[in-house]
């Protein structure tokens, strides 16, 4: 079970520096914070099978379909924005205030 701890939280450290460190790239942010969530959810298994309670699976199955929307709707506003500005920047978002 502490394999699978180490595990988690060595995918969630690099969720976060992935978030930190690429701050100017939007897809890598999203990819880091999708590993976020996927370290959320290796830890909701383990507890689960742990404990031997189904509710932590439920709320893995929960969280992967809201980061698959998350995901889908993030990509969709990436490539309308792409089209629009003809890059994907950060520094090019704050255009679109008001």
């Amino acid at each position: 079970m502490l394999i699978f701890i180490l595990l988690s939280l060595t995918i969630f450290f690099l969720g976060s520096l992935g978030v930190f460190l690429f701050r100017k790239h939007l897809i890598n942010i999203l990819i880091s914070l999708e590993l976020i969530l996927l370290s959320l959810n290796l830890n909701f298994i383990i507890f689960s099978c742990y404990i031997d309670d189904l509710l932590g699976q439920i709320y893995c199955l929960i969280i992967l379909t809201i980061a698959a929307a998350e995901s889908s709707i993030g990509l969709a506003l990436l490539i309308i924005y792409y089209r629009l500005r003809g890059g994907i920047s950060i520094d090019l978002i704050n255009l679109l205030k008001g």
